[in-house]
C-alpha cells in the first residue's frame, strides 16, 4: 500500500515539473536579423550552461512578420501559443507589439520587449529591458547642465524624438536664451534645415533620429560648415558607436552621446565572436562591424543586447520559480479562455530578480520600469574615435572620469599645426602697418603688442594664424534695436574668425556673447588732457610761503611785543640808568627801551641780525627770550617753505579728475563711439559717471571719436577746451610720445583686455594657460616695455623729464624780483627819509639860529642846546 502511494506522488510531481523542452516564441521582422541571432545563440549559451534550468533546455521558436501587419502577427502568437510557449519575444516595431501584448494580457504569457517604448504604465504581463525614456531624458538634462549650455537646438526625427526629450524641454523652462526645436524632413536631403539653424548663429545641437538617418545628417552638417571646433552635438542614440564617424574625427567638432553597451569589453566581444563563428558552421556570415573595423573589433546595438540579455533573465527567473513552485507549460488556444496559471509568477519573478548582462546590471524598480542602469558617456576622438569620458547614473548623475589633464592635451593635440583666422584692427601700439620700403603682404605687413603676443602664444601651442583686418574698423558693440553686434564681435559669431586680438576690453555684454581669454593686460578708464599751461612766478613770491593771515599775525605780534618791551621797560626800575656815569649824584636817569628802540630791537630779532641795545629786566628778558623763540620758528619754517616755492614750477591745471570734469561745462569731454569706455558711462548707476553720460550723447557737435587717434589730435587741437576719456594703456602710449598731453587723475575702473574666440571655443583653456605662462616668465611685461618705451618714439618726453629732473633748477628774476622791488623800494624810502629829516633839521637849526642871534648867544651854546 505504501509503495503504491509512493508511486502516485512521483507520477504527480513528475507531471507537474517543468517539461525537457521550454519553447520560447520569438517574432522578428526581417531587418531584425542580428536580433533572432541573438535569441538563438542566448538559448544556446543557456542550455550550455548546466546551473540554470539543468534538467530542462530550450526551444526558440521563431517567427517572422512584417513590422505594420498586425492581423499576421496577431496569428503568429496564437500558433506559438498554440505550440506551447512559456513567453513571447518582441517585436520591434510598436504597431505590431501592442497587438502582441493585448494577447499575452489576455492569456497571461510573459512578453519580453527590448524596444524603445514611451509608455508611462506597463501592461501586467510585460517586462522590457530598454531603460524608460523620462529616465534616459534625465540623462540628457544632466549632461546639458553640466555643459552650461544656456541655449541650444533640438532635431528630431518624428513625435517619439520629442517624448524622448521631454525632460530636457521641461528643465529649460522660459528663459532669456529660448531653445529652437526643428523636425527633420522626410526625405534624405536636410541641408536648408541646416542652413537656417547656422544663420541662427546656434551652435548647440540635440539630434534625435534614427542611427541609420545620424551619418547622412552630420555630413550634410559638414557640406555646409556646421562642423567647425566651436559647434558642439548631443546624438540621443544609444548606438552611436555603430555609426562610421571616421569622417568627423579631425574637424573639432564636440560630438557626445550616451551608451548602454561597451562593445570594446572582454565580455562581449567574446559572446559576439562566438555568434560569428557560430554562424561559419551553418555556412553564413555574419557582419557585425568587424570588417570595416581597423581593430578588427565588432559592433552589437543596444537592442541586439538587450535581447541577448531578456532571455538570460527569463531563464533565471524561471529557474527561480521552478525552485519554489511546482510549474507546468501547457499548449494555449487564442479561442478559449483558459490562461497559464504561472504567468504572472513569472513576471514577477522577472522584476525582483537581478542579474549582470552584456547591458550591466538588470534591475527593475516598482513600477516595472529598468533602474539603477549606468550609461557611457562617449566623445569622438581625434586619435582613437569614440571614447568612454565618464558615466551616469539616476542616482549619482554625471560622472566625468577624464582628468583635466588629459583633456587638456586632448585640445593642446587638436591644436597642433591648426590655422586660425585672427581679426583684429590697427590700433597703435596693439596692430600696426609695418614701415618698409618694399610691398608687404600677409601677416609680415603687421607689427605691434598683439601680433608678438600671438607670435609667442602659437610657438607655446603649436598653432598657425592668419591675421584679417575687421572691414568696418569697429571693436564691437551691441545694437539693441537690430539685435546684432558688429566689428570683430561680428566676425566671431559669424565665424568669419577664430580669434580676436587687440585691445578690446573685457565686458559683461561681450563676455556672454563670446567666450574670453583670461586678461593679458590691466587697465581702467582714465582721461587725456594737455598738460597744464606754466605759471609765470609772482614778483612777490617770497611771500608764497606763509599766507596772507599769518604775515598779518606776524605784524600784529611784532607791533605788540615792541610795545609790550616799551611799557615793561618803563615800569621795571632795573631799565632806568644814570646816563652820566662818573656823577654818581645825578638825578637824571635815562631808559634805552624808548618806542623806537622797542621797534628797532624787535626788527633785528626778527631778521636774525640782533641789535646793539639789551634788556637789563627779568620781565624785559622773558620778553626777548620768547619771541626769539617765536622768530626762530618762524624764519626756519619760512626758510623751508620758500626754497620750494622758487625752484618748483607751479603748473595751472583747470581740471584734476572726472568730478572736475563734471561740475564744469567749458571743457567738452568725450570717448570712442560704440567703445567699452562710452558703455561704462551708459551703463553706470554712479551720478557722476550718469551725468557726464548725459552732457556727451547731448553735446552738439558730437563729443564721440571714430578712433583713438582722432581722440588725441583733437585734445591737441582743442588747446585745453576738450579732454578724451580712453584706456589707461592708450593714455601710457600716447603722453610716452606726445609731450604736450598728459593723463589727469586716477582709473574710474578697473578691466583687462582679452583674446576673444566663438562660444563655446575649445581652446579658451589652452590660450589662456599659455598667456598665463607667458605672465610669469616675464614676457608680457617685456612685450610692453617694448612698444611702449622703445619702440616707434617711445621714451621721448621720459628723456626730457629725467634732463629736467637730474640738474637743479636755475633761479631767474622771476623769481627773486620782488626781492630786488623790496631792496629799492626801502632804499628810496630811506633817502626820502633821509631827506625830510635833513630839512627838518635844516628848518629847526634856522630857527634856533634867528633865536640866538636875538639872545646874543653864541651858536655854538645853541647847537649844544639842541642835544
Amino acid at each position: 500500500m505504501a509503495a503504491r502511494w509512493l508511486l502516485l506522488a512521483l507520477l504527480a510531481a513528475h507531471a507537474a515539473a517543468l517539461p525537457d523542452i521550454i519553447r520560447i516564441g520569438g517574432l522578428f521582422h526581417p531587418s531584425d536579423d542580428k536580433q533572432e541571432v541573438a535569441f538563438r545563440y542566448a538559448v544556446e549559451k543557456i542550455n550550455a550552461n548546466r546551473d540554470i534550468l539543468p534538467k530542462s533546455r530550450l526551444s526558440a521558436q521563431i517567427e517572422q512578420i512584417k513590422p505594420q501587419d498586425s492581423f499576421h502577427a496577431s496569428k503568429r502568437v496564437c500558433h506559438l501559443l498554440r505550440s506551447g510557449v512559456a513567453a513571447i519575444f518582441g517585436p520591434q516595431s510598436a504597431h505590431t507589439a501592442s497587438h502582441v501584448q493585448s494577447i499575452c494580457d489576455t492569456m497571461e504569457i510573459p512578453h519580453l520587449e527590448t524596444r524603445w517604448d514611451y509608455r508611462l504604465r506597463r501592461q501586467s504581463c510585460l517586462v522590457n529591458l530598454y531603460p524608460h525614456p523620462t529616465t534616459l531624458s534625465k540623462a540628457y538634462v544632466d549632461l546639458v547642465k553640466a555643459w552650461g549650455w544656456k541655449s541650444f537646438t533640438i532635431i528630431y526625427e518624428n513625435n517619439e524624438g520629442l517624448v524622448r526629450l521631454q525632460e530636457l524641454l521641461k528643465a529649460h523652462g522660459p528663459s532669456e536664451f529660448p531653445i529652437t526645436v526643428r523636425q527633420l524632413s522626410e526625405g534624405s536631403e536636410y541641408r536648408p534645415l541646416l542652413k537656417q539653424i547656422k544663420n541662427s548663429a546656434e551652435s548647440h545641437i540635440v539630434l534625435d533620429c534614427s542611427t541609420e538617418r545620424i551619418y547622412d545628417v552630420l555630413k550634410q552638417a559638414q557640406q555646409i560648415g556646421m562642423m567647425s571646433d566651436y559647434h558642439s552635438y548631443l546624438i540621443t542614440s544609444l548606438d552611436l558607436h555603430s555609426v562610421d564617424l571616421e569622417e568627423f574625427k579631425h574637424g573639432g567638432t564636440n560630438i557626445t552621446a550616451f551608451r548602454l553597451v561597451d562593445p570594446e569589453k572582454q565580455d562581449i566581444q567574446k559572446v559576439v565572436q562566438d555568434w560569428i563563428y557560430g554562424e561559419k558552421r551553418y555556412n553564413r556570415e555574419l557582419d557585425m562591424g568587424q570588417s570595416s573595423n581597423k581593430n578588427n573589433l565588432t559592433c552589437i546595438k543596444t537592442e541586439t543586447s538587450l535581447m541577448y540579455d531578456a532571455v538570460h533573465l527569463f531563464a533565471k527567473a524561471l529557474h527561480d520559480l521552478d525552485t519554489s513552485q511546482q510549474i507546468d507549460i501547457k499548449p494555449l488556444s487564442c479561442e478559449s479562455t483558459d490562461t497559464w496559471p504561472h504567468g504572472y509568477s513569472l513576471i514577477n519573478y522577472m522584476k525582483i530578480v537581478e542579474m549582470t548582462g552584456l547591458t550591466g546590471t538588470i534591475k527593475f524598480d516598482h513600477q516595472g520600469f529598468r533602474s539603477d542602469f549606468i550609461l557611457d558617456i562617449i566623445e569622438l576622438n581625434n586619435k582613437e574615435g569614440l571614447k568612454k569620458i565618464g558615466t551616469w547614473n539616476s542616482t549619482k548623475g554625471i560622472n566625468f572620469t577624464r582628468s583635466y589633464k588629459e583633456e587638456y592635451t586632448q585640445i593642446v593635440e587638436n591644436l597642433q599645426n591648426k590655422t586660425f583666422i585672427v581679426t583684429t584692427i590697427l590700433s597703435a601700439p596693439y596692430c600696426m602697418r609695418k614701415v618698409s620700403s618694399n610691398k608687404l603682404v600677409g601677416n609680415a605687413q603687421f607689427e605691434g603688442y598683439s601680433v608678438d603676443l600671438i607670435y609667442e602664444i602659437s610657438k607655446i601651442l603649436g598653432f598657425n594664424y592668419t591675421f584679417r583686418l575687421v572691414p568696418d574698423e569697429r571693436y564691437g558693440s551691441y545694437n539693441k534695436k537690430t539685435k546684432e553686434w558688429d566689428g570683430m564681435m561680428k566676425e566671431l559669431l559669424d565665424q568669419k574668425a577664430d580669434l580676436a586680438i587687440a585691445d578690446l576690453t573685457i565686458t559683461y555684454d561681450r563676455e556672454q556673447a563670446v567666450d574670453f581669454t583670461m586678461p593679458f593686460m590691466n587697465l581702467g578708464i582714465s582721461i587725456l588732457y594737455r598738460k597744464p599751461i606754466k605759471q609765470p612766478p609772482n614778483l612777490f613770491s617770497f611771500l608764497s610761503p606763509l599766507s596772507l593771515d599769518v604775515w598779518i599775525y606776524m605784524a600784529t605780534a611784532y607791533l605788540g611785543v615792541s610795545v609790550l618791551l616799551f611799557i615793561l621797560a618803563r615800569f621795571s626800575p632795573y631799565e632806568w640808568e644814570n646816563p652820566h656815569p662818573c656823577n654818581g649824584q645825578s638825578e637824571v636817569l635815562e631808559n634805552e627801551f624808548t618806542l623806537m628802540n622797542s621797534l628797532w630791537f624787535t626788527i633785528g630779532s626778527l631778521m636774525q641780525q640782533g641789535s646793539d641795545i639789551a634788556p637789563k629786566a627779568v620781565s624785559t628778558r622773558i620778553v626777548a627770550g620768547m619771541w626769539w623763540f617765536f622768530t626762530l620758528i618762524m624764519i626756519s619754517s619760512y626758510t623751508a617753505n620758500l626754497a620750494a616755492f622758487l625752484t618748483v614750477e607751479r603748473m595751472d591745471s583747470p581740471i584734476e579728475s572726472a568730478e572736475d570734469l563734471a561740475k564744469q561745462t567749458k571743457i567738452k569731454y568725450g570717448a570712442l563711439k560704440g567703445g567699452s569706455t562710452a558703455a561704462f558711462f551708459r551703463d553706470s548707476n554712479f551720478s557722476t559717471y550718469q551725468r557726464m553720460w548725459s552732457f556727451m550723447d547731448s553735446a552738439k557737435p558730437s563729443v564721440f571719436t571714430t578712433s583713438n587717434v582722432e581722440g588725441m589730435e583733437r585734445v591737441i587741437k582743442g588747446k585745453g577746451s576738450y579732454a578724451f576719456l580712453m584706456e589707461s594703456t592708450s593714455i601710457e602710449y600716447v603722453i610716452e610720445r606726445n609731450c604736450d598731453l598728459t593723463q589727469i587723475g586716477g582709473l574710474l575702473d578697473s578691466k583687462g583686455y582679452g583674446i576673444a574666440m566663438p562660444p563655446n571655443s575649445p581652446y579658451r583653456t589652452a590660450i589662456s594657460g599659455a598667456i598665463l605662462k607667458l605672465q610669469e616668465e616675464g614676457k608680457l611685461h617685456l612685450l610692453k616695455t617694448r612698444w611702449w618705451k622703445e619702440k616707434r618714439g617711445g621714451g621721448s618726453c621720459r628723456d626730457d623729464i629725467s634732463k629736467s629732473s637730474s640738474t637743479a633748477n636755475e633761479l631767474g628774476l622771476a623769481n627773486v624780483g620782488g626781492v630786488f622791488v623790496v631792496l629799492m623800494g626801502g632804499m628810496g624810502i630811506a633817502c626820502v627819509i633821509a631827506v625830510c629829516e635833513f630839512v627838518w633839521k635844516s628848518r629847526k637849526v634856522a630857527i634856533e639860529e634867528r633865536k640866538q642871534k636875538s639872545s646874543g648867544k653864541p651858536i655854538c651854546e645853541a647847537f649844544t642846546d639842541l642835544h
